[in-house]
């Protein structure tokens, strides 16, 4: 499942459209093997991306959507904000955190994000 890579759409509306739903601005979306972007996805939001699905993987699609909103549930309720709770989100903090290193996808451990990072 390492070397499974999703499927990149760029200038995708998609985006755009469920942006009115949330408190970022979204410019890429992972849902489950497809990736839309408002435009060209540069390198590092295509690891950004990969790290989600790698996530969406480990816990079956299902254990991902309940954790993300259970963390962004937890830091909407700690912080008051809901950008800020958004980048409390394990999932994210992982993504963005490691999306910079290009060395990073090849040697990610399964699961550890859950453990490395807390709301």
């Amino acid at each position: 499942m390492r070397n499974w890579k999703p499927i990149y759409i760029e200038n995708s509306r998609v985006p755009v459209w469920l942006s009115k739903f949330t408190p970022i601005e979204i410019g890429a979306i992972t849902i489950f093997f497809l990736v839309f972007s408002r435009g060209t996805i540069s390198e590092e939001t295509k690891r950004h991306e990969y790290i989600h699905f790698q996530q969406m993987l480990e816990t079956f699609l299902i254990g991902f959507v309940v954790l993300y909103y259970w963390d962004y549930l937890k830091g909407y309720i700690k912080y008051r904000h809901g950008q800020i709770a958004y980048h409390s989100i394990r999932a994210e903090q992982e993504a963005y955190h490691l999306a910079s290193s290009e060395t990073y996808t090849n040697r990610r451990k399964r699961w550890a994000w859950i453990w490395d990072y807390k709301v």
